[in-house]
């Protein structure tokens, strides 16, 4: 599945019409951001990851998402079940997202 782009113009669109979401905070000036871009691209892919739905916002673009999931630093990752946030991190590893994007399979 390709990476939605949300901005505060569609962000509860997009929470509402998907049951499991992962968000990526980032900004453009980010570079751990940028680095881990092609990361969440490839894990939106994944069969493990197929009723996920994955999402790129724009920290500094779209600031009501950011205070949805009470973003700290970037990059930050956050989980919705039923656009209802469940978890967060604020992380560049690999191993962090996966854990918090499994916590949507339970």
């Amino acid at each position: 599945m390709a990476v939605i782009v949300a901005t505060d113009n569609d962000f509860d669109n997009v929470l509402s019409s998907n049951q499991n979401v992962v968000v990526k905070y980032y900004a453009d000036w980010c570079g751990s951001c940028r680095l881990f871009a092609p990361k969440f691209k490839r894990m939106s892919g994944e069969e493990d990851f197929a009723n996920v739905a994955f999402v790129d916002v724009n920290a500094e673009t779209s600031p009501e998402a950011r205070k949805v999931a009470g973003v700290t630093n970037l990059p930050f990752f956050a989980v919705f079940k039923n656009g209802q946030l469940v978890d967060t991190v604020a992380a560049s590893k690999e191993e962090a997202v996966r854990d918090l994007i499994n916590k949507l399979t339970v």
